[in-house]
This record gives structure tokens, sequence and C-alpha cells, in this order.
């Protein structure tokens, strides 16, 4: 007697949506991939290193930015006297198909090589950050202790308001890109160089490094100064709640900004960032002579 073959079991529906999702996935890279190449880096963007003298500051932009949005605050930072570095996190200033290529991990890779390099040269180094750059330093402070003297955070981001970050896990293997969420300045002709898309790849990437940051803000117990803008488009309250009730600094002083949006470094209320970091880092440093 003889039989006839089981047929195959018909696949489940999530086993073919990962199926399907993993196609997805394959074509978008590999179409990033010929796209990107070895992207020249906007003049703009380049990374920044100047400055003398023993105190140091690493200066950190955020997601979708690059350096120019530091520049300004570097800049004053400089002609106060100290040593000044901004690096150009890892695809970032190019084209927003290379970022969507990168993760958080490589972007934290490229803060602790330019924090090494500074402390190098410096008897203490202080770290500045806007936006995403403010969550960078304080997972910086978080992992390297007394390395990092002191924060200068402004519009610090360490949780996302946007619903949509809920849909990333699956969109970002069906869409490549959404609308730009950078430019959110008061002033009517200042602008931002920030990519004209968002990655979502990396945006997910982004929801990553906050669930990272939040885990080890209670390591985080260095001095700190945060500026808030009253009126921020991107980012909303959240974030300085949450870093207000996680760290264990008890040196923190929150000044709020009233007219300037989300990148107040490039905004009406910039020269008071920049003097009030200089003061506060001075104060630091003669305080532990």
């Amino acid at each position: 007697m003889t039989t006839s073959p089981a047929a195959p079991p018909h696949p489940r529906p999530i086993d073919s949506l990962r199926s399907w999702l993993g196609r997805s996935t394959r074509r978008i890279r590999d179409r990033s991939r010929a796209e990107v190449g070895c992207a020249p880096v906007l003049p703009e963007a380049e990374q920044y290193q100047g400055g003398s003298g023993p105190l140091g500051v690493l200066l950190l932009h955020g997601f979708t930015g690059n350096p120019s949005s530091m520049r300004p605050w570097a800049d004053r930072l400089e002609r106060d006297g100290f040593r000044v570095s901004v690096p150009r996190l890892a695809g970032h200033g190019t084209t927003w198909q290379e970022l969507n290529q990168t993760r958080w991990e490589d972007w934290y890779e490229t803060v602790e090589s330019a924090c090494d390099d500074l402390s190098a040269q410096c008897e203490r180094t202080f770290v500045c950050g806007l936006s995403m750059g403010g969550g960078l330093a304080l997972l910086l402070a978080a992992r390297h202790g007394s390395r990092v003297a002191g924060l200068g955070l402004t519009n610090p981001s360490v949780h996302s308001p946007d619903p949509r970050r809920f849909g990333l896990p699956v969109l970002r293997h069906v869409l490549p890109s959404l609308a730009a969420i950078g430019g959110d300045i008061a002033q009517p002709e200042v602008t931002e160089s920030a990519y004209g898309r968002t990655p979502l790849h990396a945006a997910w990437s982004v929801t990553e490094l906050f669930r990272m940051i939040r885990h080890d803000l209670p390591r985080v117990d260095q001095p700190m100064i945060i500026y808030k803008s009253r009126v921020d488009h991107v980012l909303g309250d959240r974030s300085l709640e949450i870093i207000r009730d996680g760290v264990r600094s008890r040196d923190i002083a929150v000044v709020y900004l009233e007219r300037s949006y989300h990148v107040a470094t490039l905004d009406y209320d910039a020269d008071l960032i920049f003097s009030g970091t200089s003061e506060f880092f001075t104060r630091l440093a003669t305080a532990t002579k």
C-alpha cells in the first residue's frame, strides 16, 4: 500500500510577514548603499577643534544635524579660553541615506573617541550637547564618571513625544524616511543645516539610545546646567522631567529660554547659553583647584 506525501504546511501569517519585512529591508538597504557610496561632507558640517589651555569642552550636535549648530557655542568658549572639540557624529553632515546606515552605537563611538582625544590634552573636560547630543553627553557622563567634570545641556533629549515612534519597528522596513525634524528656530532669518528627511532606521535607533540613557541616568552625578526652551515643537517637557528625576547630581541649574525654539544654539537666546555655560564651567574649575 502506498501513501501520498503529506502536503507542506501553510506558512503562518507571522512568518509571511517576517519574510516580507526581511525582503523589504534588504531592498531598502541595497538602494541606500547604492545612493550613498562615499558621500562628501558638507562644507559647514566639518568637525572642528580649536583653542588651548587646561580646560576642554566637547560639544555634541543633535540627530540629523551637524557641527554647524554648535560652532557659535564653540567659538564663544574658545574666545573665553577653553580648548574645544566639535565632532561630527557618524552618518551626519553628508546625506540622510548615509545616516540610515548607522546606529546609536556608531554615534556614541564618535563621542567616546573625541572625548578621549580631548581629555588627553586637558586637565578637565566638560561636555555640552544639543537635543540628542545632550542625551549622548549624559550617557558619556554615566559611563566615564569623573572624567566628565560637568555638563552644559540645551534642550537635552532622552524621550521622544512623537507617537509615530511606536510604529518605527515596522515602519522602518516599509519607508526609508519621513519629513524632516530639523529647523525649529524662532528667528525667521536663521536656518539650520540639517537633513531634509528623517531616516527611519536611524530614528528607530534613537529610541534604543533613549532607553539606554534612561537606564543609566542614576549613574550621572556631575554638576550640570540645563537650558530649556519654553516653546519647543520637537521635544516637549518630558525629557527634562526624566533627567531631573533620574540623575543623582546635586548641582543642577535649569534656565528657561523665553524666546527660542528647539535649536536654541542658533536662536535668540544663544548668547545666554554661551555666556552661562562659560561662567558655569569656570566656576566648577575654580572650585576644584
